[in-house]
């Protein structure tokens, strides 16, 4: 009984690693898309802060849109790992349980992973000088 239990959590910390590596690779492609986005969108960004925004207004707007592009994500996640559950339930009979708890987790984590991943290009966005951005080509 010892050696299952000791095998089982080796099991759960093999699937926490890999979880975690994927939050990584996915958190590092939300940064470079948000990095691409802010320089595809330089003049736009001077021609806000020319009219009036402040740095928070332009910090706010693509930590949101971080949030946004993960929760979109998770939400995707979450479809797609229900209706696969659904569908081994219905071929293989095999009884399936959603977790309400595991669903607020993935959506609560999903949201992490943009603030987390999407701070720095946000922050790069707010830091930008209008007058050069406005020059940007």
């Amino acid at each position: 009984m010892k050696m299952l239990n000791n095998t089982s959590t080796m099991m759960t910390n093999l699937l926490l690693v890999v979880a975690l590596i994927s939050l990584i690779v996915g958190g590092v492609g939300i940064m470079n898309i948000m990095l691409v986005s802010v320089t595809e969108r330089t003049r736009e960004i001077g021609l806000r802060m020319a009219v009036g925004a402040r740095s928070r207004d332009i910090l706010k707007q693509f930590l949101i849109e971080s949030i946004v592009l993960c929760l979109v994500g998770g939400f995707t996640g979450i479809i797609l790992g229900h209706g696969a559950a659904l569908l081994v339930e219905s071929q293989l009979n095999w009884p399936i349980e959603s977790s309400p708890g595991a669903v607020v987790a993935a959506v609560v984590v999903s949201a992490a992973v943009g603030v987390v991943f999407g701070f720095y290009p946000a922050w790069k966005a707010s830091k930008l000088d209008p007058i050069e951005a406005l020059r940007y080509e």
